[in-house]
């Protein structure tokens, strides 16, 4: 529904936007895009946690380790302030914007113009970084080798690294931007597949060779990978490429201005925990720089399957309705927060429940050994629980980039990055990798809170009663669950006597816990008068094509 007065006005004959139904933020493109785009991230995300187990079972948290998750730290780093900052908040609300206002000719002579610039900037931030690599990466991890007394053989492994992980970065900055041009023309399946492709070639580096060395080659050539397979579909989308890099235009110019505030969110969010953790990791013992990386990818696994999964499907469609002014923007973004929170604040709850079981079960095997698994279950067990606010906040800040504001994002992003560094540095030396977790958790879940009762002030119709009531609900049934998981397992290891630290036992508890708990959090939910449940059981029949009855 179209209104004239206004994006952020009251709503009329709506009634309640809350759930996912026809014509609000469920329409079945959207669902169906939304369907492709979970799939690829589920896919990408497996794949990126049998990369971590076939990692793990190699090289365990063997110090050598340390240095290949330092060395990724730079390439990453200048892929996401420069393409990271573009795709997320700028590129595709203007290429929607100048589509929508000029036509299809003068959208992909934006998308010309933003790709050749953004090659450019980053082979020139490359080339610097490459030159600096010596300075950078002993400032990134002062401690590194220092607890095995191969503070120079780990540095001179994590530069060369570096430096050769830095071409994926350069290959990124285009493969990315191709994923941007391709979701913002709604084509989303190509860009959910390069991900895989990309974690395979790093697991077939795993296998075949024993050197972290080959890690770092696996990640160049699946750059190169990532990028080839989108080529196909972006000439079904259309793309009209010209070599063209007008940074006078006046939508090349929203662009970089959209990017500006952008880049120092994005650099907050990266020093949150790949330099503010490692840093401090780097102090403590061998080993803690790899377990708090294995912990975090366990925690992100199911956040990129939600979080970003939902964040990503419904993005074009914020931008567009924003562009258009159109006030069902409140209702598709209050519909997808709604269904992060209620999957992901359980999940992560759970995930800190069985986190040692489902580390074993995971990770422990080869190289990994139980001291490997203490380190990661005890980060694991206070990464988890900010679950839902790593999760919220991809829909959040797509909110705000939606509509234009890039800056307030930008400035939580950095509130939350100093009360990460001041918490980490206050706790690292009484609880060590716990008090990092915790650091990165409760600066997490402030974030959260600060972006959503902001936008409230800018589309205050966000913040109705329903969904104030539908997130105190899933506080509750999480809490219910909570007690179910835990007597769960008290159950299983001291009534049935399981072994948590055995491969069998703690699968064993992992399916006991998980399937108990997931029956007590539905079940809480339907009895507290949640609508999600059975929204997600329609909207599963639907993709299956079965019919779908419509509540009355």
């Amino acid at each position: 529904m179209r209104r004239d007065d206004g994006l952020f006005g009251p709503e009329a004959e709506d009634g309640d936007t809350a759930s996912f139904s026809p014509g609000r933020f469920a329409t079945r493109s959207l669902a169906l895009a939304a369907l492709i785009v979970a799939a690829g991230f589920l896919g990408s995300r497996l794949l990126g946690l049998l990369r971590s187990v076939i990692i793990a079972e190699a090289f365990g948290t063997e110090p050598e380790l340390d240095a290949y998750w330092v060395a990724f730290r730079l390439p990453d780093l200048v892929f996401q302030l420069l393409a990271g900052a573009t795709l997320a908040s700028a590129f595709i609300p203007t290429f929607a914007a100048v589509s929508t206002r000029e036509g299809e000719a003068a959208a992909w002579r934006l998308a010309s113009s933003v790709l050749n610039l953004l090659l450019g900037a980053t082979v020139v931030f490359a080339v610097v970084a490459f030159f600096l690599a010596p300075v950078l990466v002993p400032v990134l991890a002062p401690g590194l080798g220092e607890a095995t007394g191969q503070e120079e053989e780990l540095t001179d492994l994590a530069i060369d690294m570096t430096r050769l992980m830095l071409l994926s970065a350069v290959v990124f900055s285009v493969s990315g931007m191709f994923m941007g041009i391709l979701n913002a023309r709604r084509h989303f399946l190509t860009p959910a597949l390069a991900p895989m492709v990309y974690n395979l070639s790093i697991i077939v580096a795993a296998l075949v060779s024993d050197d972290v060395y080959g890690l770092a080659v696996g990640v160049v050539v699946g750059s190169l990978i990532h990028l080839l397979i989108q080529l196909p579909e972006l000439r079904f989308a259309g793309m009209a490429y010209r070599l063209v890099a007008d940074w006078r235009d006046t939508a090349v110019r929203e662009v970089a201005r959209l990017m500006g505030p952008r880049v120092l969110g994005l650099a907050a969010t990266q020093v949150n925990f790949y330099f503010i953790g490692i840093f401090f990791a780097s102090t403590l013992s061998a080993g803690a720089i790899s377990a708090l990386s294995f912990a975090w990818l366990i925690t992100m696994t199911p956040m990129g399957v939600i979080g970003m999964a939902i964040s990503t499907a419904a993005f074009p469609t914020l931008a567009e309705q924003a562009a258009r002014r159109d006030v069902l923007l409140a209702s598709t973004l209050r519909s997808a927060l709604r269904l992060i929170i209620f999957l992901s604040l359980p999940i992560g709850a759970g995930t800190a429940l069985l986190a040692r079981p489902l580390v074993v079960v995971l990770l422990q095997r080869g190289a990994f050994d139980t001291a490997s698994t203490d380190l990661t279950a005890d980060a694991l067990i206070f990464f988890a629980p900010a679950l839902f606010a790593h999760s919220g906040i991809e829909i959040l800040s797509r909110g705000y980039y939606a509509t234009g504001d890039t800056r307030t994002p930008v400035a939580f992003a950095v509130t939350a990055m100093l009360i990460n560094l001041v918490l980490s540095a206050l706790l690292v030396d009484a609880m060590e990798l716990q008090g990092l977790a915790l650091a990165l958790s409760i600066a997490t879940a402030l974030e959260f809170l600060l972006l959503l009762v902001a936008l409230r002030q800018r589309i205050p119709i966000l913040m109705e009663d329903h969904l104030l009531r539908g997130l105190w609900r899933m506080a509750v049934a999480t809490g219910a669950m909570a007690l179910v998981v835990a007597a769960s397992v008290v159950a299983l290891v001291e009534g049935a006597g399981l072994d948590p630290d055995r491969t069998l036992d703690a699968l064993l508890i992992l399916i006991g816990g998980g399937a108990t708990g997931v029956l007590a959090y539905f079940g809480c939910a339907h009895l507290l008068g949640l609508d999600e449940p059975a929204i997600l059981l329609r909207r599963v029949s639907a993709m299956l094509g079965r019919p779908v009855r419509r509540a009355t």
